[in-house]
């Protein structure tokens, strides 16, 4: 069985406060986009892992392989699988790669096995495996809260594409809570960004992105902030960092300007892509 794990942007993210638990409070919107990892997911006599990324690890710090052990946990299930990845999405990227990968995997074990279950389940499940796991299982737009376990889904009225440069270094995502200065961190206005996006109030979008691992990013790979800054002269209407980076999205509803990037941004030694929100899965709407 094979499926898509999509990857996600943030187009607004802030950083409420620390809490007690070492855990950050968040309140973010994050959207699914066209540009995804290949899962395989099939019963095997024995656990096995393969893939064309070399570096994933092959025990319970891979996230597809630690997806299996929480769901083993909770539902009591013997059987093993062979699981294969084909690997697209780069690593320390803000693109929640590595969630998606596991969600796609949680999706494909509850088909195989014919799991008695729901989603609100499957979402606390994915939280165990993940802070981004629960949206990436559920692919839909969303008002993300919490620590990413909370999620108001609503539906977009927005059309542009999105063009994706990554520098190549990416960011920590525990380097950049852990670098945090609360006392000179921005809030970006995330019901603003949620209104329009539901109301197709394209240049209230680009006027209200903002993101507060945004600064902490730029001091530990500078070139995200170059890149950010080149996006923007470049001719895009708006740019920024998704989640704690290193990869920078920028805006626009002109496409020639996505294939003039992807040479210019490519000739730099970033890796770009062109792509788009991608609207929900229908049967995750019911």
């Amino acid at each position: 069985m094979k499926r898509r794990a999509y990857a996600k942007i943030n187009l607004g993210l802030d950083v409420v406060e620390r809490r007690e638990d070492g855990y950050h409070e968040l309140n973010m919107i994050m959207v699914p986009i066209d540009f995804y990892d290949l899962c395989e997911v099939n019963l095997s006599e024995t656990m096995s892992f393969h893939s064309n990324a070399s570096y994933l690890p092959t025990d319970d710090k891979n996230t597809m392989l630690k997806a299996v052990s929480v769901m083993r946990e909770h539902f009591g299930f013997m059987q093993n699988f062979e699981i294969g990845l084909m690997k697209h999405i780069p690593s320390q990227a803000g693109l929640a790669g590595g969630s998606s990968d596991a969600a796609a995997v949680m999706h494909m074990v509850r088909e195989l096995l014919n799991l008695e279950t729901d989603d609100e389940t499957m979402i606390q499940l994915a939280k165990k495996v993940g802070a981004d796991v629960p949206f990436c299982y559920m692919e839909q737009p969303a008002q993300v809260s919490g620590i990413g376990e909370k999620m108001d889904f609503f539906e977009l009225n927005s059309d542009f594409y999105l063009f994706l440069a990554k520098p190549y270094r990416g960011v920590s995502t525990k380097k950049a809570f852990e670098s945090l200065n609360f006392k000179t961190l921005r809030h970006p206005n995330i019901r603003a960004i949620r209104d329009a996006l539901e109301n197709g109030n394209y240049y209230q979008l680009i006027g209200a992105l903002g993101n507060s691992l945004e600064q902490t990013a730029f001091e530990l790979v500078p070139q995200i902030r170059e890149i950010k800054h080149e996006l923007e002269d470049f001719g895009f209407d708006g740019a920024l960092m998704s989640g704690s980076g290193s990869t920078v999205f920028a805006i626009t509803k002109d496409k020639e300007l996505l294939n003039r990037a992807s040479e210019h941004f490519r000739k730099k030694g970033c890796f770009v892509r062109k792509t788009r929100i991608i609207q929900p899965r229908k049967e995750l709407k019911d």
